[in-house]
């Protein structure tokens, strides 16, 4: 089935057929982002004006929208060229004025005759104590008052389109939708007590008032419902295409990976031990493991990445772990590195750095298999990088990962079972739209001895005592990281920021005290400021943001955040867990600029009140959405017209778990409700899990 089924043709055909549309109303509707009938169908009305005919002018709120049927008194046309046209009309308790601007005398008593009767309906002001009706919407003889709703539906315009042409061209595309076979499963639908799809559209653009409009409402709810079972089947049909797809077998004997346990001074936590499970298990089933490792903050991600590694290696393969940057590649070889010790594995590092002969011989070392693991930055997609045998690729930070990089390495080792790490918290509902297709494991426990990071909000008026504060702290041997904003305009400026910051604590804590740290720098002046800061050569780091993922200084305690207004929640958190590493108390101090508005108050102290970044990225996302939270240009994440991901998460994991029966049931959707399925692909413009199954 490889091509749109025919009863769905109305809604997919040519604009310029509905009723009142010609050329240049397709091109303002493009503006909205609608190109089919389908898209106006989907376009519903974002609020209403309540319409309903009134007795009198006197019981209404004004300034607001009345309803009222008038008698016609006097006319009386402005001297002045375009101003103001006034009409005195009575209702049944008091009068007030009708006024025109720009008006034609004849039109106007043609529409308005003196002394007979009409209904007005329009906005009414106060204006020098009169109320007048400026330019009326709707002007009616008394038989026609039933084609005026009670409650008008008010829908998105754009400059050129009314009211009035919209209206029109979805009524007509209302008369023209076709019947379609349903197919959301019974039980759901009667629990819900929803319409059927073409009696949700009609009810959607037909409010009888506020209530209709909310995403509640039961037609809007099943129409949400449908956008998120289509974008859950595609991501369902993704999967399962990938499973039928052949995998490796890694089944390890545990001998590598006890070693570690006994080598470690603490016990993982539950939540560690239960991922490392589930990962164990995936990985030793036939199927490509296709997996989302999620852990806030020093959740303790990386042993359970190592012990997955150590799974391949057990069994007789390879496996690669990948990080966005070279500075990262290089903190989780150091991460690694005594596990590996303790395991008696062989662990390379390959970055573009490594050139000419050291180069060659990595890459002949990693096709012959001596070495075990490797971890690298996107160098390992290289054509000329060839493993022996590939069981498993670990990817970290998805966000600076597409999916495209996702199938690149698939293709390294053409079954190798896929991790992804993130240390993003992600909100339940982004996590169901942008990785569906993909099992969860989250490390929601703190490993022990972690003690809790004191945050504390600080004027920069007060930036004389942090100095003393930290100078003190050095003196008992402790270290701290200095974060510049970054000013995203220009380069040249965050620099200056963290060149002077640089010398003017160098100038207040002593000289060989401070390190500096930031983009522009040549990578090796950058990895020997680094290395002093950990080597403790240096008692605090000015840093430009670099330093956001992975760094890892237990002995540093303190956290300056300069301008932290300026960042985003999820991006203080992750500054916020370079430190508490150790087992000293730690403290974050966040640096603003007063006055601060409402919204910087609003994520500086939801950051001082919790640590937990799932709740952390749940204030985020009310308060940037769901495209900012992850960059939407490279998030992949769908849009829908009617569906809220950040509101309707719970809606999101029913569509998801149905999907999933859905093809558990009938995988081909060949029955009557997978058929009907199809439709709804085609419907919400899937083409691509519609190849998945033309090709499945």
């Amino acid at each position: 089935m490889s091509s749109r089924p025919e009863v769905l043709f109305p809604l997919f055909g040519d604009l310029t057929k509905l009723a009142g549309i010609g050329p240049k109303s397709v091109q303002l509707l493009g503006q909205l982002d609608i190109s089919a009938p389908r898209d106006l169908a989907y376009t519903l009305p974002h609020s209403g004006i309540d319409r309903a005919l009134r007795m009198s002018l006197r019981d209404a709120v004004v300034p607001g929208v009345v309803t009222v049927e008038v008698e016609i008194g006097q006319h009386r046309p402005s001297r002045a060229k375009g101003g103001a046209y006034r009409i005195d009309v009575q209702d049944s308790e008091t009068g007030f004025q009708l006024v025109y601007f720009h008006a034609r005398g004849d039109y106007l008593t043609k529409l308005l005759p003196v002394g007979q009767r009409r209904i007005v309906s329009g906005r009414v002001e106060l204006f020098d104590g009169m109320a007048q009706m400026v330019h009326p919407d709707h002007v009616l003889k008394r038989e026609a008052a039933d084609s005026l709703p009670r409650f008008e539906p008010v829908y998105p315009l754009t400059a050129g389109l009314t009211l009035k042409a919209m209206t029109k061209a979805v009524a007509d595309v209302l008369d023209r939708l076709p019947d379609l076979a349903e197919w959301i499963s019974p039980g759901q639908k009667a629990k819900e007590g929803w319409p059927g799809w073409r009696d949700a559209l009609r009810q959607a653009h037909a409010p009888e008032s506020m209530a209709d409009l909310v995403a509640g409402a039961p037609a809007r709810m099943r129409l949400a419902y449908d956008e998120f079972m289509a974008h859950q089947l595609t991501l369902a049909l993704a999967r399962a295409h990938r499973r039928r797809a052949a995998g490796l077998v890694s089944q390890g004997s545990g001998h590598l990976r006890n070693k570690v346990l006994k080598s470690l001074p603490y016990q993982p936590t539950g939540a560690q031990m239960r991922a490392m499970d589930e990962i164990a298990a995936d990985m030793a089933r036939p199927e490509r493991m296709n997996r989302l490792l999620q852990g806030d903050v020093g959740s303790g991600k990386t042993l359970v990445a190592f012990m997955a590694l150590l799974v391949a290696v057990e069994a007789g393969g390879q496996g690669v772990m990948m990080a966005p940057t070279e500075i990262l590649a290089r903190q989780h070889l150091e991460g690694l590195q005594p596990l590996a010790e303790a395991a008696g594995v062989v662990l390379e590092l390959l970055t573009g750095r490594d050139k000419g002969g050291e180069r060659q011989a990595k890459l002949a070392a990693l096709e012959r298999g001596d070495i075990q693991i490797l971890v690298g930055t996107h160098a390992v997609f290289q054509k000329d990088v060839l493993f022996q045998d590939l069981r498993i690729a670990i990817v970290d930070e998805q966000h600076r990962f597409g999916v495209r990089q996702r199938m690149e390495l698939g293709r390294k080792g053409a079954a190798a079972d896929v991790l992804v790490m993130t240390a993003t918290p992600i909100p339940r509902s982004l996590a169901l739209a942008q990785y569906g297709d993909m099992e969860v494991s989250v490390l929601d426990e703190k490993p022990p001895g972690r003690k809790p990071i004191q945050t504390a909000l600080v004027s920069v008026e007060r930036l004389d005592e942090v100095v003393s504060h930290l100078r003190r702290a050095i003196s008992e041997g402790r270290q701290a990281y200095w974060v510049c904003p970054l000013v995203e305009e220009s380069e040249s400026v965050p620099l200056m920021a963290a060149e002077q910051r640089f010398q003017s604590l160098r100038a207040a804590l002593g000289d060989g005290v401070v390190g500096l740290v930031h983009g522009q720098l040549p990578p090796s002046e950058k990895d020997a400021a680094m290395a002093a800061f950990v080597a403790g050569k240096t008692s605090v780091l000015v840093a430009t943001t670099v330093i956001e993922v992975g760094v890892n200084v237990p002995n540093a305690t303190i956290m300056v955040i300069e301008q932290a207004e300026s960042f985003g929640l999820a991006q203080l958190h992750q500054l916020r867990g370079r430190v508490g590493r150790g087992a000293q108390a730690s403290t974050c101090l966040l640096l603003y600029q007063p006055p601060l508005a409402e919204t910087g108050m609003k994520r500086l102290t939801t950051l001082r009140e919790t640590e937990d970044g799932f709740r952390i990225s749940e204030v985020d996302l009310e308060m940037r959405g769901s495209g900012d939270l992850i960059g939407t240009a490279q998030s992949g994440l769908p849009r829908f017209r009617v569906g809220d991901m950040e509101h309707q998460s719970d809606l999101m994991a029913v569509a998801q778990s149905d999907a999933r029966a859905l093809l558990s049931e009938d995988p081909d959707l060949a029955g009557p409700r997978g058929q009907a399925a199809r439709v709804l692909l085609w419907l919400m413009r899937q083409d691509e899990a519609i190849r998945l199954i033309s090709v499945g």
